[in-house]
Order: C-alpha cells, then structure tokens, then sequence
C-alpha cells in the first residue's frame, strides 16, 4: 500500500530522481543510481560462495541467510534502493614506494585515514533528510528512509551495479570507467517507487590482470575470491594464527591489500580523492615495519583513533607485522626487536607464535621479493595517477 497522501505522477517521481542525483553530488558523493530490490539472481551465486566455505570465519555473512539479497526483508517497505559511491584515493599514496621496499609497513590505501562508515552514512543520512524536506514541502509523507554502509546484511555491490554504478570485476570488486574500483559504496533504502537506472554491462573483456596479480591466488575463478586465502581477510578478519603456508606470501602487507586493484588497468585514470578524511595520516606514510611493530597498545589506539584499523586490536596488529618482518631482508636490528618483544609479560601466545617464525625466517636470511611483486611494481608506476 502506498503511503497516504503519496506522490502518483510519474513525473513527479523522475523530477525527484534528479533531485536525488543532483543532492548526492552536492553531498560529496562521486555518483548515485536508482535500482528496485530484485536480486533473486544473486541468491544462488550467494548460497554457493557460502556452502564452499569461501567466507571462512566471517560467520556474518551466513548469520542472516538470504535477507542479504532481500533488501525489503531488511527494511519493511523498501521498493527502491539508492546506491552511492565515494572515491577515496588519497593523494601520494605511495603504492610502488611502500611494495618495493620490504621494510616498509603496507597499509590498504582505504584505510590510511578515517573510518569512512561514519562519514559515509552520515552524508546517506543528510540524504534522505533532503528527500523528505521535500516531500513534507509538496504535502506527502516523508519517505521512510534508513541508510546503510557495510554496516548490515545486505549485498552492496550487486545493488551497486543494477543502479548503474559500474560493474563487477573478475576480482569481485565494483569498477567503473572513471573511478576504477576505488570507492566505498552506501545504500539508501526508500519506499518511493522511483524510476529506475540502467546497469553498465560487464567490460572486462578477456583480461586477467587482477586473477594473475593475486599473491595468494584468492581469485579461484573468475569473479569468484575464496575469501580464506586472501589477504585483506587473513590481515582483517582472521582472528587466529595466519596458516603458515600464506605468510611467505603475505610479504610486507601488514592491513589488507591492494594488489588486485593495482594491476587493473581499468584503474589507471582513477581520480584522487577530495575528502580530507580519507587522506593518508602522517604516522601511516611510507611507515617502517620496526617503528610500527614498538607501538604499545596505548601507542596503538591512539594512532589509530577514528581509523579503519582499530578494529583488528593490538594483538592481530602485531601479528600481521611480525609475518612482516619474517619477510624482510634479514637484520640485526630487526631480529633484536623480534626478540625484545618475546620479553614482553603481556605478549599473546598466538602473537609469540607468529614471532617465532619470524626469528626463523629472519636467522635464516630469508625474504619474500618475488618476480611477481616486481611486475607489479612496474604496473603500477606505469599506470597510476602521479600523485598516487
């Protein structure tokens, strides 16, 4: 049932989908579509990924069942969606200084300033207080609107691509022709029936770079990441002890990974990022595994305040950093440092155990440079925007 006094001319409703797209850009956002809440056709791929196992202890994704690809089960009168993506490269990023050097600490390029689910759901907020002031201006009822930024069950990404926002890589990451793949996607749920956008077609084509570039070769088939070997879910969400047969592997990415993204030539004419929030904080440039790794834990949450990286705690930061150093060029000082902190009264026993495989690696002069890691570094210095 429509709500009562409720807009019926079509007209109205387009009028108010250009309001939207014109108020999204105002609010910061690079672009925004329109889509219905139809993905019966993403169900099966979902339940698939799922029964392989592929989500490894994200139990999250499972938690909810199929209300991730029910987005009016989610929020009861929901009809449209409105997608919206947010560039996010920061400027001077780095990428090729930070991979080349394996002293050096790598950080994912989303998460070297503020965490952007605040910033994100607050401009969807702002949003969906605009389409409201509005309606109550026309005399119709407000929309009933709830916005969402990776914070709930839903699947942002193939809601992302029926409203026309890009499409899905062979990574499983959204690309689009002018932002490549760096942005972060949000949702805002409404129960107008707004016109609806036009999805891009896939434009992939026959490249492979992304599935070549994979350290860990998380990418088992096209558009398809077994989530359990890739290193934004073995830095991030794994909560335990890093299977030993990836920390070679692992090389100097101490929080997630960019390496898929980097190889993609669709992402060579991608845009910098204007808000200052998703700039890269001073501590967190071109950082040295060693300063990073005598970070106490007060050092730590201070650091880290507001950021993205908070959430994975002390220990699991210096688990990924000890892998790290495992994987550097072999150094007295470092070896000092993995010793020292052995002295620690409140070391964990699984950040020990991760510590003493680095003094092994470090003892027997080991490191991960790899052909792989220097093509890689070649693409990117060819292909990324200057100041990234």
């Amino acid at each position: 049932m429509p709500p009562k006094n409720s807009i019926t001319s079509s007209a109205a409703y387009s009028e108010l989908a250009r309001q939207i797209k014109d108020w999204g850009r105002s609010l910061g956002f690079a672009d925004v579509g329109i889509t219905d809440t139809d993905l019966t056709d993403e169900e099966p791929k979902f339940l698939d990924w799922l029964t392989k196992g592929y989500h490894g202890e994200m139990g999250y994704m499972e938690s909810h069942g199929l209300m991730r690809a029910r987005p009016q089960e989610l929020h009861p009168g929901t009809i449209r969606v409105i997608a919206a993506r947010m560039d996010y490269l920061p400027e001077n990023a780095g990428f090729a200084a930070n991979l080349r050097d394996p002293n050096l600490g790598y950080i994912s390029r989303y998460a070297g300033g503020r965490d952007y689910h605040k910033l994100m759901r607050n401009r969807l907020k702002k949003l969906g207080e605009q389409i409201d002031a509005w309606l109550i201006e026309r005399g119709f009822t407000p929309s009933n609107f709830r916005p969402f930024v990776d914070s709930a069950p839903i699947l942002e990404r193939p809601l992302a691509e029926k409203a026309g926002l890009g499409w899905t890589g062979k990574h499983s990451l959204m690309l689009n022709h002018q932002a490549g793949s760096w942005f972060f996607l949000g949702e805002l749920l409404v129960n107008l029936p707004l016109p609806v956008d036009i999805p891009i077609a896939d434009d992939c084509g026959t490249c492979v770079a992304c599935i070549k570039s994979c350290p860990t070769d998380a990418i088992v088939a096209p558009y398809v990441v077994d989530g359990r070997r890739c290193i934004s879910y073995l830095t991030i969400e794994l909560q335990g002890a890093i299977p030993e047969e990836f920390r070679p592997l692992i090389g100097n990415r101490i929080y997630g990974c960019d390496d898929c993204q980097l190889a993609c030539p669709v992402n060579s004419g991608s845009p910098l990022s204007a808000e200052a929030d998703f700039q890269t904080r001073q501590p967190l440039k071109l950082p040295s595994l060693l300063s990073l790794f005598a970070w106490d834990e007060a050092t730590f949450l201070k650091q880290t305040e507001g950021s993205a990286i908070r959430r994975i705690g002390h220990k699991r930061w210096l688990r990924n950093i000890a892998v790290a150093l495992g994987n550097a060029p072999a150094n007295p000082d470092i070896l000092c440092a993995l010793k020292t902190r052995l002295t620690d009264v409140e070391v964990d026993g699984m950040v020990a155990e991760h510590i003493h495989w680095a003094i092994t690696r470090q003892q027997g002069g080991l490191t991960t440079e790899s052909r792989r890691t220097a093509r890689l570094i070649r693409a990117i210095e060819k292909g990324m925007p200057r100041d990234a």
